[in-house]
């Protein structure tokens, strides 16, 4: 193990947002992308991707969004339509739909469907009124559960899933376990940087009778 003497220390509270954000987002990476599906009262498909982003909770189910709002700190059309609907679907982004994603993230005025302007198809939500999109590999329909308002510019959504849907090749119905080659998701890296989830490897967690043997060496007094 190496360690590293020289670093760049920076007080968050000296950084300007923008500076903060580009920090974050060249650091904290890959960060999973949650392709938001939503619905205006007016019935009007909302799609758009979000990777500030993550699971929080495995009981209750719960994911959670960070959605900025707009320069003029008004709701962009997500957390408008999520405040109205009280309901949100989460779609996976896999390698396959990386160009239709990105169409999704064009600034379209709010009658737009961002989904037909991608060329997707938005299939009925099953538990929730908004649809996901059925060439994601995976969709979560998720409840609003409680929103936190972080500031006059951000909103940290957390939603309840409720129901998943996950193509078959993807997943075994009986174990559980998801075959992560078959999704071949997508993460977020700085600037217009992507990255996929193909380079894996297994790391066991080690108990703490195996670190601690591991640490002992020969000749010690008080090693056996």
């Amino acid at each position: 193990m190496t360690t590293q003497a020289d670093y760049h220390a920076f007080d968050f509270c000296d950084l300007t947002a923008r500076e903060a954000y580009k920090v974050m987002i060249g650091t904290i990476v890959p960060r999973p992308i949650a392709w938001v599906t939503t619905i205006s009262p007016d019935g009007i498909v909302n799609a758009a991707p979000y990777s500030f982003f993550n699971c929080l909770s495995a009981d209750p189910p719960i994911l959670a969004l960070g959605v900025e709002n707009k320069p003029d700190r008004s709701f962009k059309d997500t957390a408008y339509n999520i405040r109205m609907t009280e309901c949100f679907t989460v779609n996976i982004v896999d390698r396959a739909n990386a160009e239709a994603m990105s169409v999704t993230a064009a600034g379209f005025a709010p009658e737009v469907d961002e989904l037909e302007m991608a060329g997707l198809t938005a299939a009925p939500g099953d538990r929730v009124a908004c649809p996901r999109i059925a060439e994601a590999p995976v969709a979560f329909e998720c409840e609003r559960y409680l929103a936190i308002e972080v500031s006059s510019a951000r909103e940290i959504i957390l939603g309840r899933i409720v129901r998943a849907h996950i193509r078959e090749d993807i997943i075994d119905p009986q174990t559980f376990y998801s075959d992560h080659e078959k999704l071949d998701a997508l993460g977020r890296m700085g600037g217009n940087g992507y990255a996929g989830t193909l380079d894996y490897f297994d790391l066991p967690t080690p108990s703490a009778e195996e670190v601690t043997r591991s640490r002992r060496k020969p000749g010690v007094v008080g090693n056996t």
